[in-house]
């Protein structure tokens, strides 16, 4: 799991550091100092788990979590109590006091690697009639036949439902491969589609529901060549 540790003081995000780096599954890409530095590493950076401060100058940690979204797991670090409440509240893996203690923050780490596998399991979950996806710290099984399309943000994808939407962190490209070719075609860089829910094509433009979804030029025949024309 890739990861990032945001503190601005110097010798919390020491200590961090040097425990972080004794986890074998945990790859340290960056250490971020306020919440702007994070926002531009997020922009270029494939990150899975924020070891996040709270107090920070500026931006503090919860307002920087409500800023995101998508958001990879977080663990906030804090020497502060009183923000637990409202920190899980925002579906934070866990909320850690300091001085931290090595078993504790293994603990912890070890719960988000439980959701990063589950999240990274359900793209293979497709030759099934359902799948789970997590909302709101829970897993919600969702039939496939009611996958209406995807949508990609990055290296998270967001699945609109007919019940509703649910964000996993996998990249489109990868989900591709998973999904059962005769249900869901690609259509634009950023959009698969279930071939069932289109309501009408307009030239370059598929209707789903009211929602526009724009066919790209590099997909069109390849997706018209799957259509029953009359």
């Amino acid at each position: 799991m890739d990861c990032i540790i945001v503190d601005d003081e110097e010798m919390s995000s020491s200590v961090l550091k040097h425990m972080v780096n004794q986890i074998s599954y945990l790859r340290l890409i960056k250490t971020c100092n306020n919440a702007p530095e994070v926002t531009e590493a997020l922009k270029t950076e494939k990150v899975d788990l924020l070891f996040l401060d709270i107090e920070m100058p500026g931006m503090n940690g919860l307002a920087l979590l409500k800023s995101l979204s998508p958001s990879p797991l977080v663990i906030l670090t804090t020497s502060h109590t009183q923000y637990a409440l409202e920190a899980f509240e925002h579906d934070v893996v866990d909320y850690l006091v300091k001085p931290i203690e090595f078993s504790k923050l293994l603990k912890s780490v070890e719960k988000a690697k439980a959701f990063y596998d589950q999240m990274n399991k359900q793209a293979g979950t497709f030759n099934q009639d359902y799948l789970f996806l997590k909302k709101n710290a829970l897993l919600n099984k969702v039939p496939v036949k009611d996958i209406l399309w995807i949508e990609a943000l990055g290296d998270y994808v967001t699945f609109h439902t007919i019940e509703g939407n649910y964000t996993l962190h996998i990249t489109l490209k990868s989900l591709e491969k998973k999904l059962p070719a005769d249900k869901f075609h690609r259509i634009h860089r950023s959009y698969i589609i279930q071939l069932e829910h289109i309501s009408s094509i307009d030239d370059n433009v598929i209707s789903i529901g009211n929602k526009l979804i724009p066919v790209g030029s590099l997909y069109k025949d390849n997706f018209l060549s799957r259509l029953n024309f009359l």
